[in-house]
């Protein structure tokens, strides 16, 4: 079981790793790192709900999440199912791209 919970962890710290090498467009007075999403990792692969910290860096990010959408490495894990369980618990509205 524990095994089966690590692939998707690995996957997102490759998407993370990604995204360090990758440039995202940049929101004026925001540096957009999806490794500032750090936090809310354990949030987006399961059913737990998000951290305070997680809830705080996903309102500062929220000005990158397009750029993110748009960011094929990305876009599975911004969109998926638990992201927007946790934004829905943050109340962070879905971005209009």
């Amino acid at each position: 079981m524990m095994k089966l919970m690590m692939v998707p962890v690995f996957a997102l710290a490759a998407a993370i790793l990604l995204m360090t090498v990758a440039k995202v467009p940049v929101a004026e007075g925001v540096t957009c790192s999806p490794t500032e999403l750090a936090s809310c990792a354990p949030a987006f692969m399961s059913s737990s709900p998000p951290s305070a910290s997680c809830c705080a860096k996903l309102r500062e990010q929220k000005p990158c999440l397009c750029g993110y959408l748009r960011n094929p490495s990305l876009r599975q894990y911004v969109s998926s199912p638990n992201a927007k369980k946790v934004a829905n618990s943050c109340k962070i509205a879905s971005p209009n791209c």
